[in-house]
């Protein structure tokens, strides 16, 4: 193990560029807990169906009487499921009379491009040696 320090994302970089992809620094603990819940609420194939219908609708936005048939599950299961994408910050909803209508929030969705984005024609970093190995 080198003495060397690591840069945590979301410092800026030498060039004074915010928020480094993951790949170039490694995350702090606040923002490793608050993209665990991101990647936990797409960790779901429900939730992720739903995150795809919502964010490929025209118009931008989807009323929820359309995601519901779309799947073998119950409306408060449905529901729950748009919960857990709003607490992630992926949709925002509104009420209209008695129905509610969904839309994707690009802040988050670029923000998880950006993170996971590796800069075109930068390797990766070399693999370490592995221990004990012989050659």
């Amino acid at each position: 193990m080198s003495n060397q320090e690591l840069e945590v994302l979301g410092q800026a970089d030498q060039d004074g560029a915010c928020c480094p992809g993951l790949l170039s620094a490694p995350l702090d603990e606040g923002q490793a807990v608050e993209l665990a819940k991101v990647f936990k609420a797409l960790g779901d194939p429900v939730r992720l169906r739903l995150l795809s219908m919502i964010a490929s609708r025209a118009g931008g936005e989807v009323c929820v009487c359309d995601l519901t048939p779309a799947f073998d599950l119950s409306q408060p299961t449905i529901s729950h499921h748009l919960k857990l994408l709003r607490q992630a910050g992926l949709i925002d909803c509104e009420r209209r009379g008695t129905w509610v209508y969904y839309w994707l929030l690009p802040e988050m969705t670029d923000r998880l491009a950006g993170i996971l984005k590796r800069p075109a024609g930068e390797p990766l970093p070399a693999p370490a040696e592995a221990v004990g190995a012989t050659s």
